[in-house]
């Protein structure tokens, strides 16, 4: 696919920020901040299969950050863990300054962590705004009385998302399948809707699950951009996996793999892709 890191010149519909601006460098690139995400020394098994030993890594504000590795590597495991969803028997996980061992991932979506799945886990017959209605589940304070006869503040809450929710319409340039159905789109425009769902819950960290599984090279690029504007325009960190090593070059600024539960290299794609133990284990030995 073409080249396009940080160089991405289409341009995206207008709309408020969703987010506070991001930190700029004097040039007007993004700057990478301290780390907000660290594990350490993580271990995850199911009876006797380990599907992660003793990983440890980083994750640093405003980046992106890419888990990459063979099938069975333990990739999804992994953002599994920090999802909440799994809930490893070693090693510590610390977000923003608060140590954590066992969350559910409800708590875990209201630290600010939204998430995209391997599988599209949409609802098919609900239309696309509907859909990414659930994203700002954890926006909602109002009672289910309130929301039920629709008054006072649960419909100035309700109208607050709505207009949240259209924002992220107009971003991924979805408008035209704001009343669709999910079930009758295909298959790339279903993961934009996903990543719309996620982006409407705000969250100051993506976790992005096999974003570009399935799609075709334009299908690709139309992701790439959107990773990259929401990565660059609204400051939001962004973990993912990808299998495509020229999505992950062109967008990652660092890279961790896994190969059989294991960490095997970590750095930027430049160090990654000269990392002997990677070439043999996940690129090939013709590499």
């Amino acid at each position: 696919m073409t080249t396009m890191k940080r160089h991405i010149t289409e341009e995206v519909q207008p709309m408020e920020p969703l987010r506070q601006d991001v930190p700029a460098t004097e040039d007007g690139g993004r700057k990478i901040g301290e780390v907000v995400l660290d594990l350490q020394n993580i271990s995850l098994s199911f009876g006797g299969v380990k599907a992660l030993t003793d990983i440890s890594f980083n994750v640093r504000e405003h980046e992106i950050r890419a888990i990459i590795g063979p099938n069975g590597a333990g990739k999804s495991s992994m953002i599994n863990v920090i999802n909440g969803v799994y809930h490893p028997q070693k090693g510590s996980i610390v977000f923003r300054g608060e140590q954590r061992h066992s969350m559910h991932p409800s708590k875990v979506a209201r630290q600010g962590i939204a998430r995209t799945f391997q599988n599209i886990a949409l609802f098919k017959g609900m239309t696309v705004l509907d859909n990414i209605m659930t994203g700002r589940n954890t926006k909602m304070h109002s009672s289910f009385l309130a929301n039920a006869i629709w008054w006072g503040k649960a419909r100035n809450e309700e109208i607050l998302h709505r207009h949240k929710v259209e924002e992220v319409i107009d971003f991924l340039e979805i408008q035209h399948i704001r009343k669709t159905p999910v079930g009758r789109l295909p298959y790339g425009l279903q993961k934009r809707v996903e990543l719309a769902r996620a982006l409407a819950a705000e969250p100051s960290m993506l976790l992005l699950d096999e974003p570009m599984a399935g799609m075709n090279v334009e299908e690709k690029q139309d992701m790439c951009r959107f990773i990259l504007d929401v990565n660059e325009q609204f400051g939001t960190t962004i973990v993912l996996i990808e299998h495509d090593m020229g999505v992950v070059m062109d967008i990652s600024d660092r890279v961790v793999v896994l190969d059989y539960g294991k960490k095997i290299g970590d750095g930027t794609p430049d160090e990654v892709m000269a990392n002997p133990e990677v070439i043999k284990a996940y690129l090939g030995t013709s590499h």
